[in-house]
């Protein structure tokens, strides 16, 4: 039999929270029951080496709106959060802890923005119930330097809490700890995005996953995402510059030596400068070099797979008829 269209799918990375699976699954049934939509629950456990997945077991053979994903070791949160993704199946996917920090109540508040327009609606955490020192002041200042490098002003990115449209989180490709810049890698495609202050309560049960060791990779990801939002089509635009700059430094000053040695009569065989002008020019004509190979591997990744370097929003074609985006409305999609 064809199954019914589902309009909201729930994701939820799940790793060692045998204490509080039961009580998320118990309040997330009842926000979803207030909303009256067809949707899905998708709780993807991550390697758990606790009761988690026998629970899990549990409460799917008693909830069919329940699916479990179970990965055979822990592989993280972005790639939990990518079977949640390859798996959903609604129109709009919304994403949460585990932790019960998150408030199930406000899915709703982040779908009436999507309904809006928006095709994404992050979370704020305005009072966020954390310890200052080793999780909100990393936060805020991680926040600010995220902001800052990708151009998408948001206060809380690291807030679990959003609502995508389908097409947002179907069209994107996460890798290592890169979660957290969904925003910022979608706004790439021309995606609208809302930022909506959202409730957070004290984990009382089991520990945080996260801690400051988290630190270092958050930066090297933000280097990789600030490539890929800004470069990745080009990245002869990215060492072109610093490769001319180079060369142009170290011709310049080769022109100087040359003029000191034919003009002035000086020796410049043990100059120092001499030296740093060989290497400009040798490290302008490698940057260029590696920004040309850059260009081929860039154009062979996108012709290999057919990946477009464009996103359509809506296509009018007579030929092959128009494919008008679809605004979801709750009120259409109203469970039996």
């Amino acid at each position: 039999m064809r199954q019914a269209p589902v309009y909201l799918s729930v994701v939820v990375p799940v790793y060692n929270e045998a204490e509080n699976i039961e009580a998320l699954h118990g309040r997330l049934v009842a926000e979803l029951a207030k909303l009256c939509v067809s949707y899905e629950l998708i709780l993807v456990d991550d390697g758990s080496v606790d009761d988690t997945f026998p629970r899990l077991r549990r409460l799917y053979e008693a909830d069919p709106h329940l699916r479990v994903i179970r990965f055979r070791r822990n592989f993280g949160q972005t790639a939990a959060l990518c079977a949640g993704f390859d798996y959903a199946r609604g129109e709009v996917v919304v994403t949460l802890d585990a932790d019960l920090q998150n408030d199930p109540a406000d899915i709703g508040i982040l779908l009436q923005q999507i309904e809006k327009g928006y095709d994404v609606a992050s979370g704020w955490r305005v009072r966020r119930q954390d310890p200052f020192l080793t999780r909100r002041l990393p936060s805020m200042l991680a926040n600010r330097l995220i902001s800052w490098a990708t151009g998408i002003r948001l206060h809380d990115y690291g807030c679990s809490l959003k609502a995508y449209r389908q097409e947002v989180v179907k069209g994107i490709r996460l890798y290592g700890e890169m979660h957290r810049f969904i925003p910022a890698i979608a706004a790439g495609m021309g995606i609208s995005i809302v930022e909506v202050p959202v409730h957070h309560a004290p984990r009382r049960y089991g520990r945080s996953k996260y801690g400051l060791s988290r630190t270092l990779k958050v930066l090297l990801d933000l280097l990789v995402v600030r490539f890929l939002v800004g470069y990745s089509t080009r990245p002869i635009h990215v060492l072109g510059p610093f490769g001319l700059g180079s060369l142009l430094l170290g011709f310049l000053l080769g022109l100087r030596l040359v003029y000191e040695k034919l003009v002035e009569g000086h020796n410049i065989g043990d100059r120092p400068l001499l030296l740093l002008a060989v290497l400009l020019v040798l490290v302008g004509v490698q940057l260029l070099t590696m920004g040309l190979i850059a260009e081929l591997l860039t154009r062979t990744y996108h012709e290999s797979q057919d990946k477009p370097i464009y996103a359509v929003r809506q296509r009018l074609d007579r030929e092959q008829g128009d494919e008008p985006l679809a605004e979801p409305a709750l009120a259409s999609r109203r469970a039996p």
